[in-house]
Parts: C-alpha cells; structure tokens; sequence
C-alpha cells in the first residue's frame, strides 16, 4: 500500500536534531500571542489618530493588527505612504488603501469639474454676447458631473444669472420687434400730426434705450438697424403727410365760400394725400347717385390672393407668401382704405419675416460652411464625401430659395470649402476615369494581339500548342482587365471573341484528331486480358503514351478530364482483376492471426496459486513464453493487426496485474504493521506521561506486544524501535524525565504536524487555521532564502514516527490522517 516505506533513506543527523528538545519554541510562540493581543487593544483604541495607525501598520507583524488599524486611515498623504510600504507584503491592507485613494481622485476630478463649469458660468457671465448654445453646453457638462455641495451654490447663483440674462435679451428682442411692428403701422394709423409725431418721438427715444441696453450686444445685427430705417420711413411719411394737409388747407382757405353754382361740379374735402378727379357733368342739373357697382372678378381674385398670403404668414410659408406677392404686384386693382391697410400690414409682415429668415438662414449657411470645411479631417471614403457635397450644395440652394440670397463673401467662402473639399474626391474620381481609359488601351492591345496571332496560327507549321497556352494566357488577361466604359467594353468584347475564334480554329481541328487518338488507347486498355503476364508492361506503355499525347497536345478542360476518367477506369478494372489473385495469400495471415488469438485467450485465461513468491515466479515464466511465441508467429491481416495487438496487451497487463496486486498486499501488510507499532510507541509514551498512581508499568508486556508485530522496512523499523527502546529504558528510574521530555516534544510535535499537513496539503481544521497561515509564511520564506529543494514527505514523515513526544487523540488522528494521504501520494 506504501511504497515508500521500501525506498525512503534516514538521514542519521536529521534525526539526531528531531530528537532534541526545543522549549524555546513554547516561550517564543507565547510571547508572539503577547503582542498580538496588545496590538491588538492598540489597534482598537486608535480613536482616528492615523499618524498612530500608519505607525502601528508599518511595525505590526500580525495581519489582523494592520487591518484593523488600517480602517483608521484616511488622507491622501497617509493613503499613499501606507499603500507604497504594503504594497507586496499585506494584499488586503494595500487593496483597501488602493480603494480609498481611487475614491478620493475620483472626487477630486468630479470636483476639477464642477469648479471648470462654475468658471465657464462666470465667463458667460462677463461675455457681453451671450448664446442660448453656450448656456445649453453649460448645463450639459454640469449634468455629467457628481454634485460637488460647496459648489453647486455658486453655480446655482450664476446659473440663475445666466438664465436672467436670456430671459432679458428675449424680452429686448420681442420689444424691438413689437415696437418695430407699431412704428411701420404709425404712417397709416390715421392719428393727428401732433400724435403721430409725439408717438414718433417715443419711438426714437426707445431706440436710443436699445441700443444702450445690457444685452443689446446679443441682438441680431439687424434688428436695430430696420428700426432705424423704420424711422426714417416713419418720420419721411409723417412729414410728407403734414406737407400735404398743410397744402390742402392753403387751397381751402384761398377758394370763394360760395355754393357751386349749376353747371360745376362739387369738390369735396378729400383726405390728406389723396386727390380725387371730379367727374364730368353734361347736364346742368344735378345727376342721381349711381349704384355701386358690383364687384369684378380680378378684384375677388386679387382678395382671395391676399387671403392666402396672410394664411401662409400665419403657418411660416414664405416662399408661398413671397409668390403671392409677387401675383399682388402684378395684378394691381383699386382698394378701399381698409384694404390698404391690411396689404401694408401684410407685406410688413412678410419683410419682417423675410428679415428673419435671412438671418436665420445666413446662420444656416454659417453652419452649413462649417460643416464642409470640417469634412477633409472626417476620412471619409470618397463616394461619401461626393455624396456629402453634393448634399451640401443642395441645401444651399434650398436656403436660396427660402431665405433669399445670399452675401457674396458667404458664397465665395462656401464655394471655396465645397472645392476643397470635394477635391480628394475629383482627384479619385480623375485617377478611376484615367484607369478605365487605359484599361480600355489594354484591351484594344490584347484584341490586336489575338489578331496577329491568328493569323500566325492560320498558316503551315504552327505550334498548336503554344497557341492552346497562348489562347488560355489571353482569355486570363482579358478576365483580369479592370473596369471599362460601357459603351467601348460591348464593342471589345466582340472584337475579342471574334478574333479568339480565328486563332483557335485550326486548335479545335487538331484536338479532334487527338480526341480519337485517345478513344484508340481506351480501345486498347479495355481489350487487354488482366491474367497474361505482359498486362502490366503493355499498361504501363499505354500510360506513357497517354502522357506523351497529354504534353503535347492538351484538349479542353472538360474533354480531356471525361477521357482520362475512361482511361483510368479501365486501368482499375485490370488491377482490381489481379488483386483478386492475392487474396490466397490472405489466408496464412489468417491462420497467424489464429495462433496469436489462442495465445491471448491463454493469457487471459491463466491462474497462479501458491505463496506470493511462487506465484510472482510463475507469472514471470508465463510472460517470457508469452513473448517468444508471440514473436515467433508471423504476420497477420493490416486490418486486424492493431486489435489483436491491443488484446495482447490487455492480456498481458491483466497478468501483470495479479503480480501487482500481490505487491500491493505486502504493501499493506506493511503499511498496517507501521501503524500499529506507531500506535503501540503512542500508548507507551502515554502511560509514561501519565502522572504516576502506585501501578508499575510491565515492560516485559510491551515487549511481548512489540514481538508480536511483524517487522517494517529498515528504515521505519530502526526509527520506530529505537523510539520503543528508548520508552522502555526509561522505565527503570527515569519515567519522570523521559515524561517531561515528551511533554516538552508535545509542542513540537504540533508544530511538526502542521508543517507536514501543509506540505502534504492536508486540512489541519478550524482551530489551527491561524496557526496554519503562520506557519506557511515561515515555510515559503524559509524556502526562498535557503534556495534549497524542499525535503520530501515521506522522509519528513519518518522523522515524525522518530519524534517521541505525548499526543492526544486529536493529534493521533491527523498522524494517522497523514499516514493515509502520504501514502496515496507516494503510490501515484
């Protein structure tokens, strides 16, 4: 069962050593537990003084001691300097130390952040031109960004300035806007001049307020400028109307005040700035009022056109609303005033909106020229970046259409971008143009290669099958041609095929010719008779022949793979015709391979009695003769020659088995006996400790008992017997020394055991778990400095069996625990 116990050596010196006694060990480990424990109450009395707990860290030897100090670190400065010094020798230490300096940046980033937004906020705030896209850009980085308290005041602060800001420039804008609204009505309100003219007043002097407005700056640039042409408009009417009231009045005041006599037509007072023409009487006597006529048809069309105009207004159709103008313009009629004022209003509207659409649409056209001159740095694949240009200029020649014109500066700079840009793209579209032209060339060169060569191969003497190989290179090469215009790819195909046919004809007649050269070989295959014993010579000809026509002269494809498919089945039919001869010779393989069977079924039939030596003899006999009969048979059939070799061997390890299970049983025997003498020192060694109560200990019985057992293995025997002897020896008045020397073994016993388990990788329980890592660290740092190979299991379990020492039943049992494991260990 052990096979060790036969092949391990003592080391007489290394027993020598485990037979001294080390009290030392009890005092040191004693006194290790002193400190941890004062550590330990250290540790936990910190109170958050982390200069103490990073002293108590880098001096502590226990893991518990620095863990438990560790929780009260927790600056930076300290993080570091405790991270850097257990770094390689406490994994849980440096890891929790790593964890709170990644969370103390990370909150120093979030808070680099939070303070770089609340410094864009106060920029916004002194920037005199403030967008609602740098606001909205603001708040899209503040939102990204972990809540920083002391300083989400502040920026709520000039968050709110901010928005008070925009909110200001909305108002001044819509402001302007109405007050621009009301000052193009004014003209046409039908108010006395001296209103009229203090309501333009008013208007002047809110122009002047604009313009020294906080947020005038973030005005559009064109805003002011209409209310100050409006003005002008404003101020041209009003006093073109005064002129005109005033010249009216002049003419009144000159006139007879006298009624119209018969025969003169009456003037009524007709409204400043307009003139009414009397109408002709031809009676002298006063004329009934005419009805009104009713209402023509271009003067209904004319008012459904301004219905329109103003309802496409209303939904932001100006391209719609400009076309209706524009009809207005051209179809003019006469209007009642209302109808005056409603056309001004209108068009005012229209030119405002016209106003605003330009605007808006000179910063799409910004944006849009923004967005082509970023383009080169896209990498973008070239029918992209065709596309993408192409779709650029078509939104701005949308933009044209809906929001007018644009500046000429504008243009140039688009124009320019678009050019740039588009550049790669021509550049590649030039270079693709450029190859197909001369992949064209390349064609029409091949198409004039054909022709020459067919008219070489059209004369007497010409090597058919270079022209074979030649016809093959062309067809190849025209197929690699890259691309080609369509129109001029048709018209080269044509001529190619054309001129490929004119040099393959007289190709095609020779491999005609050929073709029943080669069915006459077939012929001559199929006729061969397989049992003559030419048949092979003749064969092998006939195969030479084939390949000497093949080289000289190969057919098509297709048609010379079908001939040589017939050619080399009537080739198999003659060998498949004489291998039907060899099978005679299959039958003595057969007959070997029967002999080799009978002898398997042997082997796996044999039995063996007897001791265990006889029957290791006869095992051994069966072997050798198994060997030389089966090296003496012969060959057997290939298919079957790996199977009846695997049955041999399985047979012949079923044998070896029983010899090794005979083995094993001595194995065990010995094993068993080591355990029981183990046990018989143990029980010595412990009536020895035992406290003396009146009762002699016999060793004559113990020594009986020890005879009884069978003998070990020398090494295991002389341990274990000198163990005994010297148990016995101190019967005879040294049982109380002896005694105390086991019972100081008893603690290097422990420690020996353990050292053992962890080498043997056996559990040594909860109770010893600390203990255990100690003595792991002990262990590998022991091994690294002495850079020696570790000593082996086995020997290090002989040296416990030599060991005297008391053991409780708990120790005996992990003995015996790693009695078993060591064993198994040794056996694989």
């Amino acid at each position: 069962m052990f096979d060790f116990i036969f092949k391990r050596t003592t080391d007489q010196a290394a027993e020598l050593q485990a037979a001294v006694a080390t009290p030392e060990q009890g005092a040191a480990a004693a006194a290790s537990a002193s400190r941890r424990d004062e550590q330990a109450q250290c540790a936990a009395g910190l109170a958050g003084n982390e200069a103490a707990a990073v002293q108590l860290i880098l001096q502590s030897e226990f893991a518990g001691v620095r863990l438990a100090a560790a929780e009260h670190v927790q600056s930076q400065a300290y993080l570091e300097q405790v991270l850097q010094a257990m770094r390689n020798t406490d994994r849980r230490v440096a890891k929790l130390m790593q964890g709170r300096l990644d969370a103390i940046r990370y909150q120093q980033a979030e808070r680099q952040k939070a303070q770089a937004c609340l410094e864009l906020a106060q920029r916004l705030l002194q920037d005199e031109k403030l967008t609602p896209n740098q606001v909205a850009d603001l708040d899209r980085q503040w939102q990204v960004t972990a809540a920083v308290p002391e300083l989400a005041e502040p920026f709520a602060s000039a968050r709110a300035a901010l928005a008070a800001r925009l909110q200001a420039q909305v108002d001044l804008q819509r402001a302007i806007i109405d007050a621009l609204a009301a000052l193009r009505q004014l003209p046409s309100a039908g108010l006395p001049p001296e209103e009229a003219q203090q309501a333009l007043e008013r208007h002047v002097a809110a122009h002047a307020g604009y313009q020294q407005a906080p947020e005038h700056n973030a005005l559009p640039k064109h805003l002011l400028s209409d209310f100050a042409q409006a003005l002008e408009q404003s101020r041209a009417a009003l006093a073109s109307a005064a002129t005109a009231a005033t010249t009216a009045g002049q003419r009144a005041a000159a006139a007879p005040e006298t009624l119209p006599t018969a025969g003169e037509p009456a003037v009524a007072a007709a409204p400043a700035g307009q003139v009414e023409v009397p109408a002709k009487s031809s009676t002298p006597a006063a004329r009934p009022p005419k009805q009104p006529a009713a209402p023509k048809e271009t003067d209904k069309k004319f008012l459904e056109t301004l219905d329109a105009m103003d309802a496409a207004l209303a939904q932001g159709l100006l391209h719609a609303a400009a076309d209706h103008d524009k009809w207005l313009k051209e179809h003019k009629t006469r209007l009642t005033p209302a109808q005056t004022d409603r056309l001004n209003h209108v068009r005012a509207e229209l030119k405002r909106l016209g106003d605003w659409a330009r605007w808006g649409g000179n910063v799409s056209r910004e944006e849009l020229v923004k967005a082509v001159e970023e383009l080169p740095a896209l990498g973008l694949a070239m029918s992209e970046l065709a596309k993408k240009v192409g779709s650029m200029r078509e939104r701005w020649k949308s933009l044209d259409a809906v929001s007018g014109h644009a500046p000429k500066s504008l243009w140039e700079r688009f124009d320019t971008a678009c050019t740039t840009a588009y550049a790669p793209a021509a550049a590649h579209f030039k270079q693709l143009a450029d190859e197909r032209h001369a992949n064209a060339a390349k064609a029409q060169a091949l198409v004039d290669e054909t022709r020459a060569m067919a008219a070489s191969a059209a004369g007497e003497g010409a090597d058919l099958k270079n022209v074979a190989a030649a016809g093959q290179r062309l067809r190849q090469m025209w197929g690699r041609l890259g691309t080609i215009d369509r129109k001029e790819k048709r018209k080269l195909d044509q001529a190619f095929d054309k001129a490929l046919s004119q040099m393959l004809a007289p190709l095609a007649e020779q491999r005609k010719i050929e073709t029943a050269k080669r069915e006459q070989l077939i012929a001559e295959a199929e006729q061969m008779q397989p049992g003559d014993r030419h048949t092979l010579d003749h064969l092998r000809r006939l195969q030479e022949r084939w390949q000497e026509q093949a080289k000289a002269l190969p057919l098509e494809r297709k048609a010379e793979q079908a001939l040589w498919q017939r050619f080399r089945a009537a080739c198999d039919t003659i060998f498949n015709k004489r291998k039907e001869s060899a099978h005679a010779a299959d039958h003595e393989r057969k007959a070997h391979l029967h002999a080799r069977e009978a002898l398997c079924q042997e082997l796996e039939t044999a039995t063996f009695s007897g001791d265990d030596k006889a029957q290791l003899a006869a095992i051994a006999k069966t072997l050798r003769d198994a060997a030389s009969t089966w090296h003496a048979s012969g060959g057997v059939p290939r298919a079957a020659e790996a199977r009846i070799l695997q049955r041999y061997n399985a047979a012949l390890a079923a044998v070896q088995g029983q010899a090794d299970a005979i083995k094993r049983r001595a194995g065990a025997a010995q094993a068993n006996a080591l355990r029981d003498k183990l046990r018989l020192c143990q029980a010595l060694e412990s009536a020895i400790g035992t406290p003396a109560d009146g009762a002699a200990i016999d060793g004559a019985d113990w020594q009986s008992r020890w005879s009884a057992l069978p003998p070990l293995a020398a090494e295991y025997e002389r341990a274990l017997h000198g163990r005994f002897n010297a148990a016995l020896a101190a019967l005879d008045g040294k049982r109380s020394a002896y005694a105390e020397q086991l019972e100081r073994n008893r603690t290097k016993l422990l420690d020996e055991v353990l050292r053992l388990e962890i080498v043997a990788g056996v559990d040594s329980g909860a109770e010893f778990a600390r203990e255990r890592l100690k003595m792991q660290v002990e262990v590998l740092q022991s091994s690294l400095k002495s850079g020696q190979k570790p000593q082996s299991a086995g020997s290090a379990y002989l040296q416990l069996c030599a060991m005297p020492a008391l053991a409780d039943a708990r120790t005996a049992s992990r003995i015996e625990q790693l009695f078993r494991r060591i064993g198994a260990s040794e056996r694989a």
